[in-house]
C-alpha cells in the first residue's frame, strides 16, 4: 500500500506543490520588494493552481474545451496579476 502510494500521480504533485511553496517562500523572502522576483513568485504561484486545477480537480481528463478554458484561465490571470503587480 505504501509503495503504491508513493507511485501515485496525486502523491507526487502534492511533493511538487510543497516544493514549489518552498521555492516561492525562499525566492521573496528577505529579498526586498523588488519587481522581477514578485513577477516570479506570482508565476509560481499560478503553476500551482494550474496543477492543482489539473491533478486534483481533474481537469486533466475533462473535455478539450474545458480544460482549454482552464489553461487559458491560468495564463490570464499571471498575466493580469503581474500587469497590476508592475503598474502600481
Amino acid at each position: 500500500m505504501t509503495v503504491s502510494l508513493l507511485r501515485a500521480r496525486s502523491t507526487l504533485v502534492w511533493l511538487l506543490l510543497v516544493v514549489v511553496t518552498l521555492l516561492s517562500w525562499a525566492l521573496g523572502a528577505d529579498h526586498g520588494v523588488g519587481s522581477t522576483v514578485a513577477v516570479v513568485v506570482l508565476g509560481l504561484a499560478v503553476v500551482k493552481v494550474r496543477f492543482v486545477g489539473l491533478d486534483f480537480m481533474e481537469l486533466r481528463t475533462a473535455p478539450l474545451i474545458l480544460r482549454a478554458l482552464f489553461e487559458a484561465y491560468c495564463i490570464m490571470l499571471w498575466m493580469v496579476l503581474a500587469g497590476m503587480y508592475l503598474l502600481l
